[in-house]
């Protein structure tokens, strides 16, 4: 729920960004606005933006502020946006640590009108959705989240934010081999939200962070300040810092050349390079990663182990605790972890004496070859591993084998070690010549039940607008009377306050305005909330567009006075205000 205040700042924002941004930002921006549902006047309705997106194939999702990277892909790569709804306070215009409805809406969606544009955040959702993590990558994102929700509250200490930015340096220092998903994080910040398109000495703005941040779009523009660099992959070796402005920027010539870039990023990733050097990165990661075997058979889980023949090719892998198998995404009944949960392992490649790869025979040839359920079955793999067991049950998709089970089997590896006992029960078989991708998280995550949780349990972490007076609770009672009562006399000021701004856009939005009306409320403003400068600019305009009716003079002169002796207690946003100011009057002197 916004507060009329919240629609004031909104107004505010989307009033002057879209001035400054006429002739920095690309074209499209203006036409995406409209188009995307998205006005000056009020905050947007995502059913709204929803309705008007569909047309395009795209549609956005309310979130709470941050969401884990995978997810937030995850939704992209479905043509979904989704849209932190928090709003920016007022002393948070120029920028904002964290995502709100300013950035996400006004920020991304515009440029979903553009069909090349569109496709290559599909793709980047993709992509993004199937890189391997670090365990580090998660303290990271938590410190971050943490220090952006931090700048964010009024009343953070001065110790609280610097445990915060110590926090996160920590969390930085100790994650120093970056994942995937750290690389991919850099090109999404310096494309998809710090991107310039153009070339470096006649550019414009597309990315969503410098379309939404007063501050960042005009200082941006300062070649002097902010040095412009072509787009590359060089650009994965630059670290970003969310909490401040940024000192230089990339520009890509077009939508075909982000693409090409990202192509070209993940060409080498290992959900495209797979084989043995897939596997080393997700043992590296040490975090859930699947493997793809060419029946199309997934494989979940903390990969533990891989084992190769001389020429470099995956033979058995092993991985350790909870393990899913899938096939096309959907976990395979009576295999999730539960099934699997001290780990899986299985050989890899082609058996001797077989054409083809046995997930592509039919279970007529299967069992032409002595391959039949029920039967005790002998299979030697071209690598020299051997099993032996009787087969129990064999699972099939989309025309191919995927999983054989068996019963009182024994598998050898090729120096005759023991990879599996018949004592340990009944042995799956993954069935498949190669592993094609490696790709991080679960195949089925909605039914993967994760090894290690990651949330620290205890920790407070307080949602944006969400007063650290609320959070001293002891027996359900705030902590102390005088903060209860505290908290009272700022809730009827509040109120007060919310009023004020809520009928200043009556009287603004009337067919004819009241000029008494008008002069009353602003009276009344002077006298009880001259300090606020965002109503009081409101009361500026709104005794502008009626001043032909009735001389307003000494009520503007009462109202420009307190704008220029009690301005944004930030110089920058101060300048913003005059800019703004000046525009009025311009307007005014030309209507």
């Amino acid at each position: 729920m916004y507060t009329p205040r919240d629609q004031a700042v909104w107004r505010f924002l989307l009033q002057q960004l879209q001035a400054q941004l006429l002739a920095s930002a690309h074209p499209v921006y203006t036409d995406g606005l409209a188009q995307a549902g998205i006005s000056t006047e009020y905050i947007p309705c995502l059913e709204e933006m929803n309705a008007r997106l569909a047309s395009i194939g795209w549609g956005v999702v309310g979130v709470d502020g941050f969401i884990p990277p995978a997810a937030f892909m995850a939704f992209q790569a479905r043509r979904i946006l989704a849209i932190a709804t928090s709003m920016r306070s007022v002393e948070q215009m120029l920028y904002t640590p964290a995502p709100d409805i300013v950035h996400e809406s006004a920020g991304h969606a515009p440029f979903l009108i553009d069909v090349d544009y569109a496709e290559f955040l599909q793709r980047f959702g993709e992509v993004g959705m199937k890189v391997l993590t670090r365990q580090q990558d998660q303290a990271v994102y938590d410190a971050i989240r943490h220090l952006s929700i931090s700048k964010g509250q009024s009343d953070v200490s001065v110790y609280d934010m610097e445990l915060a930015e110590t926090r996160l340096q920590t969390a930085v220092d100790a994650n120093q081999q970056l994942s995937e998903a750290a690389l991919l994080a850099r090109l999404h910040w310096w494309t998809v939200e710090y991107g310039l398109v153009g070339t470096v000495d006649d550019y414009r703005i597309y990315g969503a962070g410098l379309l939404s941040s007063l501050g960042e779009s005009q200082h941006c523009l300062d070649d002097n300040k902010v040095d412009k660099h072509l787009l590359t992959l060089a650009c994965l070796q630059q670290p970003y810092d969310i909490t401040c402005e940024q000192p230089q920027l990339y520009v890509t010539h077009s939508c075909r050349h982000l693409c090409q870039v990202l192509a070209d990023m993940a060409a080498g990733l290992a959900q495209s390079r797979g084989g043995l050097e897939g596997i080393g990165a997700a043992i590296d990661s040490g975090t859930v990663a699947t493997l793809l075997y060419s029946s199309g058979l997934q494989v979940s889980g903390l990969i533990a182990e891989v084992r190769c023949d001389v020429m470099g090719n995956v033979i058995y892998v092993n991985t350790r605790g909870g393990t899913q198998l899938s096939f096309a995404d959907q976990q395979l009944p009576d295999h999730g972890v539960e099934a699997h949960v001290s780990g899986f392992g299985s050989p890899v490649g082609h058996i001797s004496g077989f054409r083809r790869c046995l997930s592509d025979y039919s279970i007529d040839e299967l069992r032409f070859v002595g391959i039949a359920v029920g039967e005790r079955v002998s299979l030697d793999f071209v690598s020299g591993i051997s099993l032996r067991g009787r087969l129990v049950d064999i699972k099939r998709y989309q025309q191919k084998n995927v999983l054989l089970s068996f019963a009182d089997c024994c598998v050898l590896g090729n120096d005759g070690e023991v990879l599996f006992d018949p004592s340990w029960g009944m042995f799956d078989m993954a069935v498949g010549a190669t592993i094609d991708s490696v790709f991080g998280g679960a195949a089925d995550p909605g039914q993967y039940a994760p090894v290690n949780d990651s949330d620290s349990p205890g920790e407070l972490v307080m949602a944006p607008g969400v007063s650290r007076a609320a959070c001293l609770v002891v027996d359900g009672n705030v902590n102390s009377a005088s903060a209860e009562s505290g908290l009272r006399q700022s809730s009827l000021l509040q109120s007060s306050l919310f009023q004020s701004y809520a009928h200043i856009r009556l009287l603004r939005e009337a067919v004819v305005p009241n000029v008494a009306d008008i002069q009353h409320l602003v009276h009344k403003l002077l006298l009880s909330h001259s300090s606020e400068w965002l109503l009081m600019f409101e009361a500026y305009e709104l005794l502008l567009g009626c001043q032909k009716k009735c001389d307003h003079g000494e009520l503007l002169g009462a109202v420009s006075q307190c704008l220029h002796t009690q301005p944004p207690q930030d110089p920058e946003l101060g300048a913003v205000l005059l800019r703004a100011m000046k525009t009025l009057e311009r307007a005014h002197e030309l209507g």
